[in-house]
């Protein structure tokens, strides 16, 4: 009775106000205080990506490659002039899946694991892929056979065990791989798939020891014209970069600097983007260009600074899980990094807009690796290959959920409190979505609403259904009906919930209702 009578002490004679917020096309804020994000932020923001105007439902996936026994660990793509081809690797085995559907027999079996790196090289003698795990002896493939690459083979790598032959890339014309478990680095001659491999020993440069984990390339503008340079980082962090063409001349090689970032996470730790090369950590998702300026580190240059927080915390849970992997896709602008939750049944990735740079975070992929293949992302799954953001927006027939909470906000008025009373998003859809709109008050981020559920409509076939009786689908329209929520606090966020399958949802703003009582109610 008590409550109730506050309750109608704190409404009465106060009229209603309404203000409209924009969609948190800022993203996902898991850095700052809940009580001092931007408007436009998210305290959490799952399955809806920002964009420059709104905020939108991810495309869906769907099995483009199946029965393929185990897990896939690995994703090849090909690119052989005019020819492409997407391996996968599962069990041991390499499978073509270029053509997508139920695959036929392997191509390659026997393999110790499915853990593999690749590169894609070309020569005057043709377009090949080289691939490694510091296993078995490295895999070449010429766009028809593969070639299991040994001291006797043809092509043959002398000089080196193969078979501890690990990360591989090309750089100024060589095939460079590192071998595994050492701070050592093997080179074949120009232009050359095979021959006698030289040595790079950086046992010397690296003080921290450890072991080398990748090697990349990198392009920066030095002071006198932009240059690729090759980077390795070893396993306690050091970043080694050397400039040149020939390491066995002191004429055109030199070492350009050796730095110290945090401890990489997985094998797949670094990722050309654009000219830079971004490096995954312990401490974030660092551009070394940026990354490597100063001699303190700052936070602030990391990508992924805006969500540290939840960065933070997955690496210190996750960190020796395997499936960490950086992929951009271009074709949506994201930017993104796989956190392996639990290897090989959950997975979700931290998404990147990257004209905005805003996060959000995905689940429902779970993947183990990634690959783009004719400007798609694909990723490899228990027993399948997953073409992802595809524009059916479903999960392999399933409903996509969506949960999202946006900052905290006082309405202007802080230390006054608010009954809050209705809410209206503004929705670009084209069908009916399940939708609930709630409001959470002073920072209580616990989500206290059961899951929606969602059963789709089934639309008229083209060609098949009859006019006037079966039901058609509509271009996207916009949607601003009404929910009543309930909340009382100093200061509030909209919690929206969507679950959808076959629909496209585009978020722009919500308009809110509330009340205003007195200071100290």
């Amino acid at each position: 009775m008590a409550t109730s009578a506050r309750r109608r002490m704190m409404i009465q004679g106060t009229a209603a106000q309404v203000a409209s917020l924009p969609a948190p096309i800022g993203g996902w804020n898991a850095r700052d205080s809940l009580a001092n994000m931007e408007p436009t932020d998210a305290v959490q923001l799952t399955n809806m990506f920002p964009t420059v105007s709104s905020v939108n439902l991810r495309g869906g996936y769907q099995q483009f490659a199946t029965g393929i026994t185990g897990q896939v660990e690995s994703l090849f793509n090909y690119s052989g002039g005019a020819s492409e081809k997407l391996f996968a690797v599962a069990g041991g085995k390499i499978y073509d899946v270029t053509a997508g559907g139920a695959v036929g027999a392997a191509a390659v079996s026997g393999l110790t694991n499915s853990r593999w790196e690749y590169v894609n090289v070309s020569t005057p003698g043709g377009s090949y892929m080289y691939c490694a795990n510091g296993v078995d002896a490295p895999l070449l493939y010429n766009g028809t056979t593969w070639t299991s690459i040994t001291g006797a083979s043809t092509p043959a790598i002398t000089g080196v065990t193969t078979t501890s032959l690990d990360d591989v890339t090309l750089f100024k014309n060589r095939v460079w791989f590192i071998e595994k478990n050492t701070l050592k680095a093997w080179y074949l001659p120009t232009s050359s798939i095979g021959g006698a491999a030289e040595q790079l020993d950086l046992s010397s440069i690296c003080r921290f020891g450890g072991y080398l984990v990748s090697v990349g390339t990198w392009t920066i503008d030095a002071g006198y014209g932009a240059d690729d340079n090759l980077v390795f980082v070893t396993s306690t962090g050091e970043i080694v970069a050397y400039r040149g063409t020939d390491p066995a001349s002191a004429s055109t090689w030199a070492l350009i600097g050796v730095w110290k970032l945090g401890t990489p996470i997985g094998k797949r730790c670094m990722f050309k983007y654009s000219g830079d090369l971004l490096i995954l950590t312990l401490d974030g998702l660092y551009p070394l260009a940026s990354a490597v300026q100063s001699s303190r580190l700052d936070p602030r240059i990391a990508l992924s600074d805006k969500i540290q927080g939840a960065f933070a915390q997955a690496t210190r849970t996750y960190q020796n899980n395997f499936g960490w992997q950086i992929l951009y896709n271009a074709k949506n602008n994201a930017l993104f990094v796989n956190v392996p939750v639990s290897e090989g049944s959950q997975q979700q990735q931290y998404v990147m807009n990257n004209i905005t740079k805003a996060w959000c975070n995905f689940t429902g992929w779970n993947a183990n690796c990634w690959e783009i293949y004719n400007d798609d992302p694909y990723f490899g799954g228990n027993g399948f290959v997953g073409k992802a953001w595809t524009l059916d927006y479903q999960d392999n027939a399933a409903n996509i959920p969506a949960n999202t909470l946006q900052a905290f906000n006082y309405y202007g008025s802080r230390g006054v409190k608010k009954y809050f009373t209705r809410a209206r998003p503004s929705l670009f859809t084209n069908g009916q979505p399940g939708i609930f709109v709630g409001m959470n008050v002073d920072f209580d981020i616990q989500d206290t609403t059961a899951a929606l559920s969602f059963s789709p409509q089934t639309y008229a076939t083209w060609g098949t259904s009859l006019w006037d009786v079966g039901v058609w689908g509509s271009d996207s329209t916009i949607t601003n009906n009404w929910q009543g929520i309930t909340g009382i606090g100093y200061c509030g966020a909209i919690q929206l919930k969507s679950a959808s399958s076959g629909i496209q949802i585009e978020w722009a703003s919500t308009d809110v209702v509330y009340q205003t009582g007195w200071a100290g109610i």
